[in-house]
């Protein structure tokens, strides 16, 4: 394509030249206009094409704009949904934490209950062991008292050798305090009785079979002191100083039987009394 400023300095020197026709003027002013029509074209299609990407350029700037706003839209969307998430997540676990402690809590009240019940039951239960022993003591006691009083009534119609000799068999068959309700109701009814003596002695001997020493011994010493004269006496200071031995009075012991050694030496009662006298420590 021929520029115009090209052209324009060509027009002048032909003319000055004088060489150029007036057709070939004519010619060069068609090619100009020519050229300006094509101009004039090429400058309309260029502002249509500047328009046109103008055009292009703020659609597309919108259109990133509206993506840009439908992004963060859905950032913002998508934000508020996680945090509503939370705020659920959050409202249900405090829901489990309330369904936990409601489950748990019959289980506690459930272990309350059975210590609370156990505690009953025991307490009951000693109750009921103590009062069975509180019965069990009675039930003894009104037997005993029962036979007191068959004993007292049998007793009564004994002569005195009877008694004294019931009392024995009692004795021999273990019943200690039958025996010495017997031997009691004798010495009761017959205090001068010979036998007297004998009597203070099995009551003493059922003490000390049932290991009531102390009783034992003041019944022994009964025989002792209110009937030197009599052949029980060697036997209850023999075994006096045995109960005095048993509740660990190795002193009285001795002495009773040094005594017994002095004044029955030649009996049976002394012999043992000698063995018992190196035993004693």
């Amino acid at each position: 394509m021929i520029k115009i400023k090209h052209v324009a300095p060509l027009v002048c020197l032909l003319c000055l030249s004088g060489c150029a026709s007036q057709g070939a003027l004519d010619n060069v002013r068609n090619d100009i206009d020519s050229i300006k029509t094509r101009m004039y074209t090429v400058d309309r299609d260029l502002a249509a094409v500047r328009e046109e990407t103008k055009l292009s350029v703020v659609s597309i700037e919108k259109g990133f704009k509206s993506d840009v706003t439908a992004v963060r839209k859905m950032s913002a969307d998508t934000m508020a949904t996680i945090d509503s998430t939370k705020s659920e997540l959050r409202a249900l676990n405090g829901k489990l934490d309330d369904v936990f402690i409601a489950l748990k809590k019959p289980e506690e009240d459930l272990t309350r209950y059975r210590e609370d019940a156990d505690k009953r039951i025991i307490a009951l239960e000693d109750r009921i062991l103590k009062q069975q022993t509180a019965i069990d003591d009675l039930t003894r006691k009104l037997t005993e008292l029962i036979q007191a009083r068959k004993t007292e009534s049998a007793a009564a119609l004994l002569t005195p050798d009877a008694l004294y000799t019931k009392g024995l068999e009692t004795f021999k068959g273990g019943d200690m305090p039958g025996a010495r309700e017997l031997f009691a109701k004798f010495l009761e009814q017959n205090p001068q009785h010979e036998l007297a003596a004998n009597a203070h002695f099995w009551i003493g001997e059922t003490h000390y079979n049932e290991k009531s020493y102390e009783p034992a011994i003041l019944a022994y010493q009964e025989v002792i002191k209110n009937y030197p004269g009599k052949e029980k006496v060697a036997a209850a200071m023999l075994k006096q100083a045995m109960a005095f031995n048993a509740i660990n009075d190795p002193k009285s012991a001795k002495y009773v039987l040094k005594k017994l050694l002095e004044a029955f030496p030649k009996s049976e009662e002394a012999k043992r009394a000698k063995v018992m006298l190196k035993e004693i420590k």
